[in-house]
């Protein structure tokens, strides 16, 4: 029986410090193995995420979407499975316009960073802007999943 390895602790240095690492690995010049996005719309693109959690953005989707994702989606998005290639993008989550490379990174190690340093205690309960109320550890999952999924969509 396959066993689904545990989701990296978003909220311990070693592991903000290991994702920061892959961050840095990214250029230019680095390929994407599926999708469409370029590495500076990548690194826009997950910055929203991060943005959301700690109250910078409110735009979500609409009671009817928030309906779908709550019953039929919640719990592949917070459990330990890791997600998929090509998923489909949320409306609000498309970054259709180039962005400076350095900057976007800048901006994502330093959302991880505010997010990392709050805390899991800050997190427990906390209302997601799509899933509703999660603990701690499905807040965890959430972010990792996400920011991991696109780095591996560039091999990092």
């Amino acid at each position: 029986m396959n066993q689904v390895k545990s989701i990296p602790n978003m909220f311990h240095p070693d592991t903000v410090a290991g994702l920061h690492a892959r961050l840095d690995m990214l250029n230019s010049d680095t390929g994407r193995l599926w999708g469409k996005m370029t590495v500076s719309q990548m690194l826009a693109h997950c910055c929203i995420p991060f943005e959301q959690a700690l109250g910078m953005r409110s735009d979500g989707p609409g009671i009817f979407m928030k309906l779908i994702l709550r019953s039929f989606f919640r719990k592949s998005m917070v459990n330990e499975v890791p997600y998929r290639q090509n998923l489909p993008t949320a409306p609000s989550f498309v970054i259709d316009d180039e962005r400076n490379i350095e900057e976007e990174r800048g901006r994502l190690k330093m959302l991880l960073d505010r997010f990392s340093k709050l805390g899991a205690a800050a997190f427990e309960g906390k209302k997601q802007i799509s899933l509703g109320s999660l603990s701690a550890r499905e807040w965890n999952n959430l972010m990792y999943k996400h920011l991991d999924h696109h780095l591996r969509q560039f091999g990092v």
